[in-house]
């Protein structure tokens, strides 16, 4: 054709077309990303598939492809069965096509089939990309590092009020078997799909705003399509719950396969019904726990009632001779000052009657007025040293008296009216359990009789 001679728009259309399918007439496996992908009404699948660069940013090509109705549900079918993954916006396929040009709709791709090992690959190579970055980060590890709560009753739900997974989950937890009570609150979000990144993330925002309203957060998706498993590959997700300051459990119910949001978590569980036991198995933990606790403590207070029981008796043993000896001393004490006080008395008066003959009959007038003086001073002395005797004998018997109360508070009997028992075996009073052995026979003293008894354990 001369660039002289001029065509229609329709006529060039049709030469690209002639062009591309003499150039391009055969079919072609193509690697590409999905960009978009919806379903007409008649069944027929539209994709944009697209290339990006290196920088994962910038796109370096872009074309719409086709699956046809018939062609497409067999794929579909076949696609989600191998890799357990729906087709997608993100993902990277390997795909048979074949090149096609339209005079109105321009170019275009017809799809005949789907390379699922490919795009299990990627999937997989994506998931180790995003282990690795949470690794070495240094956060793959921090939310299993937290300290687990003794009681985890009050729970934080990330899930969708309508998922059968969350259902299961509330009637598992409140019909346990152990009477346990637990606080829910539900953060509702979408759990699959392309907002699955932004609910779960504003999810746990909420939560971590509200820590001192809960204990734990559990993360539900069960009860729809087992092929979603890939939202839960998500570094933005994982990443927030590598930062949650409370643990997280995940029930996301798939069983062949644990997501990066269940590596992760604090406690990744298969099922909701499964995150619901492992709460109630906690708490049943914790109730054999201060059941345990609470033995020792009766068991640490009975031996030192006993110990505390021993030492008063063997005080009382040892205090009721002393306070013999004591008073005895005492007495002692009191009857030698006694006789010190008579013999005092006796020589003031001996002195005082010895008057030398030769001053009396010297000095007569004198003798008599000093004898009249001495008289009155020993009258006063005597008066003195019977107040003095008194005195002191007073003194004495208070605390003779006193002592003799504190003996008979610390007698058996009072010992026990206050409440007391005597143990004894074979006339010897018992102060450790571990003299008696199975069938001996006791004797319990008490205030108002003894009784015998049979050790039988």
């Amino acid at each position: 054709m001369r660039t002289s001679e001029k065509v229609t728009l329709t006529e060039l259309q049709l030469m690209i077309m002639d062009s591309l399918y003499l150039a391009l007439p055969d079919w072609y496996w193509v690697t590409a990303e999905i960009s978009e992908i919806k379903e007409n009404y008649a069944g027929h699948c539209y994709l944009e598939l697209i290339e990006k660069n290196k920088d994962e940013k910038n796109i370096s090509a872009r074309v719409k492809a086709i699956i046809w109705n018939k062609r497409y549900s067999f794929l579909r079918s076949l696609f989600e069965n191998i890799t357990g993954e729906s087709l997608k916006p993100g993902m990277k396929i390997l795909v048979k096509v074949k090149v096609e040009y339209h005079e109105i709709y321009g170019l275009s791709l017809t799809i005949s089939d789907i390379d699922p090992s490919f795009t299990i690959g990627e999937l997989a190579v994506k998931r180790q990309l995003i282990i690795r970055r949470l690794e070495e980060e240094g956060v793959f590890t921090m939310n299993g590092g937290l300290e687990f709560p003794l009681l985890p009753q009050r729970v934080a739900v990330i899930s969708a009020k309508t998922a059968a997974g969350y259902t299961d989950f509330i009637n598992h937890l409140r019909g346990n078997s152990g009477g346990y009570v637990f606080y829910t609150a539900l953060i509702e979000t979408a759990m699959q799909g392309e907002d699955t990144e932004h609910g779960i993330i504003s999810a746990l925002d909420f939560a971590a705003s509200h820590t001192e309203l809960f204990d734990v957060v559990v993360i539900i998706r069960g009860g729809g399509s087992q092929t979603d498993l890939s939202w839960f590959d998500n570094y933005r997700i994982a990443y927030h719950i590598t930062q949650f300051p409370l643990p997280v459990i995940t029930g996301i119910g798939h069983e062949k396969d644990l997501s990066v949001t269940d590596m992760v978590a604090y406690k990744a569980l298969k099922t909701p019904t499964a995150a619901a036991d492992f709460l109630v198995g906690c708490m049943n933990n914790t109730a054999v726990l201060l059941n345990e606790l609470s033995s020792g403590i009766i068991d640490n207070s009975n031996l030192i009632i006993e110990e505390n029981r021993s030492r008063i008796e063997t005080a009382k043993i040892k205090l009721i001779p002393v306070a013999r000896v004591m008073i005895s001393d005492i007495r002692e004490q009191l009857s030698g000052k006694m006789i010190d006080m008579i013999n005092i008395g006796k020589e003031f008066i001996v002195r005082a009657g010895l008057l030398p003959a030769n001053q009396q009959s010297r000095l007569l007038p004198g003798v008599r007025w000093h004898l009249s003086a001495r008289k009155s001073g020993v009258a006063h002395n005597l008066l003195n040293l019977r107040s003095l005797t008194v005195n002191s004998l007073k003194r004495h018997n208070v605390k003779i008296e006193g002592f003799d109360k504190t003996l008979g508070i610390l007698s058996p009997e009072n010992v026990l009216r206050r409440g007391y028992t005597i143990t004894s075996h074979n006339g010897k009073i018992l102060k450790k359990r571990a003299v008696l052995k199975k069938g001996d026979l006791i004797d319990t003293l008490f205030t108002d009789g003894s009784v015998k008894s049979r050790v039988e354990q």
